[in-house]
C-alpha cells in the first residue's frame, strides 16, 4: 500500500514538473517552516488537522521569518518546504529568488493581526515608553548635544528621560532572521526617530543616512538577541523583573500571568487596540504555499482550507484563543477565496 502511495505521488509530481529521483523520496506529511509568531499558531491549525483529517500531523519548524523564506525559496519538491509562516509580507528580493528555483506559483494567506509588544514582569516598576524614548533605548547611535550622531551614551532609563526609572536598559529583543526584528524597526525605531526633530531633518537631507541609523541596534549589551525562541524570553523576563522583552502580542496573551505590557505612545497592547490600528506595533501576519505542492503533498489544499476556516481565524475562532487578531470579515472572506482558489500573487514592489 505504501508504494502504491508512493507511485501515485511520484506521478502527480511528475505532472507538476518536479522531478524525482526514486519514489522513495515522496513525501505523506506536510512540512512548514518560518516565523516564530506565527508559529503557535500554525501548530495549533496543524494539530487540528491532525485530528480531523486522519492524516499525519504536519511538521512545523520555528526557522524564523528570513530562514524560512530561504528554505522555502530554495526550490520544489519533497526535500523542500510546502509552506512558510512569516509576520511580514514576503520581500521583492526573496519572490525574486524563488521564480530562480522554481518556485512558481505563491500563495500568500494573510491570517490575521499581531502586534509587537515590549513587555515586563508583574514584579518589576510599570514603565511607560513614547516611540522616541524606544528609539533613543535601543538605537545604536543618537543624536548628541550639538545634534551630531553619537555611540548611544544611555546606560540606565532615567539617562533618557528622568521620569523614567533609573534602572539598567536590558531589552531582549529577536535575531536579523526574525520578521519580528523587521517589524520592530519599520513600525516602532523608524517611527520613532522619525519624530526627533534632528532626524526628521536628516531624512529630508538624507534619506539612506537616516535608514542606517533606524536599522542599526545597540552592541554593547543594552539589546540582547534572544534568539527564535519566545519562550525563552518570557522564561527570561519572569527571573529578572527589570529587564524587558520584545516579541508577538500572543506569547503575552499567553503569559498575563507573569508578564504586562509596556504602553507605547500611551497605548496599551491590547487585543482591541491591535485589531483597531491605534497601537504602533500592529502588524499582519501570513503563511505562503507553494501551489506546486498541491496533489503532491497529500493534504496540503485541505490543510490551507482549515487554516483559513471561520473556525480557526475567524472572530470567534480557536486561534482568537491563542492571541491571533482575526482579520474584518469582507477581507477574511476575500483571503479564504484566493487561498481555497490557490490564487497566485504578483511580485512585489519591493
Amino acid at each position: 500500500m505504501k508504494l502504491y502511495h508512493s507511485l501515485i505521488a511520484a506521478g502527480a509530481i511528475a505532472a507538476t514538473g518536479i522531478v524525482l529521483t526514486g519514489a522513495a523520496e515522496a513525501r505523506d506529511q506536510i512540512r512548514i517552516v518560518g516565523s516564530s509568531t506565527v508559529y503557535p499558531f500554525t501548530t495549533a491549525v496543524a494539530e487540528q488537522f491532525g485530528k480531523s483529517s486522519g492524516m499525519k500531523t504536519p511538521v512545523v519548524e520555528s526557522t524564523g521569518t528570513g530562514g524560512g523564506m530561504k528554505l522555502f525559496c530554495a526550490g520544489v519538491g519533497p526535500k523542500h518546504p510546502d509552506a512558510t509562516n512569516a509576520s511580514r509580507a514576503i520581500k521583492k528580493s526573496e519572490y525574486e529568488n524563488c521564480q530562480k528555483s522554481g518556485v512558481k506559483d505563491i500563495v500568500e494567506i494573510k491570517v490575521g493581526f499581531d502586534g509587537i509588544t515590549m513587555a515586563q514582569s508583574k514584579k518589576g516598576t510599570p514603565i511607560k515608553l513614547t516611540l522616541p524614548q524606544l528609539f533613543l533605548a535601543l538605537a545604536k547611535d543618537i543624536p548628541g548635544p550639538d545634534g551630531k550622531l553619537v555611540a548611544n551614551p544611555n546606560k540606565t532609563w532615567s539617562d533618557i528621560d528622568k521620569t523614567l526609572p533609573a534602572t539598567k536598559i536590558e531589552v531582549l529583543g529577536p535575531p536579523p532572521t526574525s520578521g519580528t526584528r523587521d517589524a520592530l524597526h519599520e513600525l516602532m525605531l523608524e517611527a520613532g526617530a522619525k519624530k526627533i526633530p534632528v532626524l526628521a531633518e536628516l531624512k529630508k537631507s538624507d534619506s539612506k543616512a537616516f535608514k542606517r541609523v533606524w536599522k542599526s541596534l545597540r552592541e554593547d549589551g543594552a539589546f540582547i538577541e534572544a534568539g527564535e525562541n519566545d519562550n525563552l524570553i518570557v522564561q527570561k523576563l519572569d527571573a529578572n523583573k527589570n529587564a524587558f522583552g520584545i516579541f508577538g502580542y500572543s506569547f503575552l496573551e499567553e503569559n498575563n500571568d507573569k508578564l504586562r505590557g509596556v504602553l507605547i505612545d500611551g497605548v496599551e497592547p491590547t487585543y482591541e487596540n491591535i485589531a483597531n490600528g491605534s497601537y504602533p506595533g500592529a502588524r499582519p501576519l501570513f503563511i505562503y504555499v507553494k501551489k506546486q505542492h498541491v496533489g503532491v503533498i497529500p493534504g496540503l489544499d485541505k490543510f490551507v482550507a482549515e487554516y483559513v476556516s471561520t473556525k480557526a481565524t475567524g472572530e470567534d475562532g480557536y486561534l482568537s484563543q491563542k492571541g491571533l487578531v482575526p482579520l474584518p470579515k469582507a477581507e477574511g472572506a476575500q483571503v479564504r477565496k484566493n487561498a481555497t482558489g490557490m490564487k497566485p500573487i504578483d511580485a512585489p514592489s519591493s
